[in-house]
């Protein structure tokens, strides 16, 4: 009997090991740095940039409605893509694709708009790389601002703006508890609130 118990007990720690064995070689595999996938990324957002903002270039010579087309096309088109890539290997951290190619991802997933669902489901990882220290906490709370309007909640850190026309001053669109938004802001990296407002309004000044 005893006999029987010392395999039993040998079995289940050699299948336990192998298990682990397995699992480490699997997230070893993951974070294997893909020079493919950040050059891939790199010419993604390149695109991404010229389709969000005003035209620029050629670009000046289409029509409202073929711009709106060129756009929602580099969109769609984008984001279906960082489905696969994200569906492979999650969201893309700084082992992976490196500072430059995971900020590339993210900012793709923050043009995504039209799939705030899709936006949401980055996020929820995106928040694992950051405490690990593989992802730009700045960046998450932009992303994090993204969906929260995007899905009818207000913003936590104030990154998203609009613009008053009559008196030349960007505002925060819907922003909770206004009051401790420098504390929350700080603690992601991000300036106060006032000097990033002034930012925006020279920004669209600009334009």
């Amino acid at each position: 009997m005893k006999a029987i118990l010392v395999i039993i007990v040998i079995g289940i720690t050699l299948f336990r090991c192998k298990e682990k064995t397995s699992e480490k070689k699997e997230i070893q595999e993951k974070i294997k740095f893909n020079q493919y996938l950040a050059d891939e990324l790199k010419k993604m957002a390149e695109v991404d940039q010229i389709a969000a903002y005003i035209p620029q270039g050629k670009y000046k010579e289409m029509t409202s409605e073929q711009w709106n087309s060129f756009k929602d096309s580099v969109f769609t088109t984008h984001q279906k893509r960082l489905k696969q890539i994200f569906d492979e290997y999650g969201f893309v951290g700084f082992d992976l694709a490196g500072e430059e190619g995971s900020k590339n991802f993210w900012l793709i997933v923050q043009h995504s708009d039209h799939n705030p669902d899709f936006q949401k489901e980055i996020l929820e990882k995106m928040i694992i790389e950051v405490e690990k220290g593989n992802a730009e906490p700045s960046n998450y709370g932009l992303l994090l601002d993204r969906v929260n309007l995007n899905t009818g909640k207000p913003q936590i850190y104030g990154t998203q703006v609009d613009y008053n026309f009559d008196i030349a001053q960007a505002f925060t669109k819907k922003l909770a508890d206004s009051g401790n938004v420098n504390k929350r802001r700080k603690s992601i990296g991000l300036e106060p609130i006032e000097e990033y407002l002034n930012q925006m309004t020279r920004m669209n000044a600009d334009f």
